[in-house]
């Protein structure tokens, strides 16, 4: 929807960057190891999950009046996935490789699943969930509870450990929208004269 709403609007005003940045980063890593582990469904969801997140960076690149620093993130972006590549082809032996992407992988899912949280007190102050996506916190609750059952069932903590905390900071975000909820427009009627 917030894809939807930058075409619609052709504009990225109260659209957050960076957790969907995050998880496109989030997504070349698990591809990675995916790849390594030799998953299909862990290498199916990451390749479009990827593709998906390079999409809307584009979208948003594109319609963003400020457009040096999010370019400026994208190559951050770009420069750790490659930096990442070449450390573990080049510099981690093959019996490791697996166990260290793992782990590099779950420290990447937390930051990701933080990252929204970023603004919680800003939400606090203002009492308004505005900078926050309804939808995002619905997938990303919907996706980390999925992700937290599959590693459960593959016996994978690399997997498991890392979502349990995209529950619970949805959950948090969930709590931030009942307790502020959007105010309803009031119909204004003309004073007296």
């Amino acid at each position: 929807s917030d894809l939807r709403q930058i075409l619609m609007t052709k504009s990225v005003e109260n659209i957050q960057f960076l957790p969907f940045l995050t998880t496109d980063a989030n997504n070349l890593s698990w591809l990675g190891y995916g790849c390594l582990k030799g998953d299909g469904t862990l290498i199916t969801v990451n390749a479009i999950g990827a593709a998906l997140q390079t999409l809307y960076i584009l979208v948003y690149l594109y319609y963003s009046p400020a457009k040096r620093p999010v370019l400026l993130q994208v190559l951050l972006l770009l420069a750790v996935v490659v930096t990442g590549y070449g450390y573990f082809t080049i510099l981690v032996d093959k019996g490791t490789r697996l166990m260290r992407l793992g782990l590099f992988c779950s420290v990447f899912t937390i930051t990701m699943y933080l990252s929204p949280l970023a603004d919680l007190a800003k939400v606090v102050r203002s009492k308004s969930t505005r900078c926050l996506s309804f939808p995002l916190t619905v997938t990303t609750f919907v996706a980390s509870s999925g992700w937290t059952l599959y590693g459960l069932q593959l016996h994978d903590p690399y997997i498991t450990v890392p979502n349990v905390p995209g529950i619970v900071t949805s959950l948090v975000r969930f709590w931030l929208f009942q307790r502020y909820r959007p105010v309803q427009d009031k119909p204004y009627s003309p004073l007296p004269a």
